[in-house]
């Protein structure tokens, strides 16, 4: 693969949950090369990374120990959809609203912030419930 094939297969794999930027892929494909483990290509202007024997040798000695590095993003929900969706609402107020529909609109979004939060911390209230409130981060 490609250096941005590595980054949107990580993502797409983890459902964006792990966004790697190029300032860690690459890096580490260098380091990776230096240890003689992967190797590049030139390709249509493009640098081709694969495992190169002794990488692939390196891996298999050592997958059973390391277990699936994916295997947490398989039992979640994709949030980007609804995050979204849930950002565009926010722009049309934004630049449509009034100053009282602005206002309830900050008080949903801080709402929904403390919900997030609280369903992180375990918290049994309903996440729809917004009249329990949690301290302020």
């Amino acid at each position: 693969m490609y250096g941005y094939q590595l980054m949107q297969t990580i993502t797409d794999r983890t459902n964006g949950s792990w966004r790697p930027s190029a300032g860690a892929i690459y890096p580490t494909l260098q380091q990776l090369e230096d240890e003689g483990l992967v190797e590049t290509t030139a390709e249509g202007g493009r640098k081709l990374v694969t495992l190169t024997d002794s990488g692939r040798e390196y891996v298999e000695q050592n997958a059973e120990s390391w277990g699936d590095p994916f295997a947490f993003a398989g039992a979640g929900t994709d949030l980007r959809g609804p995050l979204h969706d849930l950002h565009a609402a926010a722009r049309q107020v934004q630049t449509s609203g009034t100053a009282a529909q602005l206002a309830a609109a900050e008080k949903v979004l801080t709402d929904a912030r403390r919900a997030l939060y609280l369903i992180l911390a375990g918290d049994d209230a309903d996440p729809g419930d917004t009249t329990e409130t949690a301290p302020e981060s």
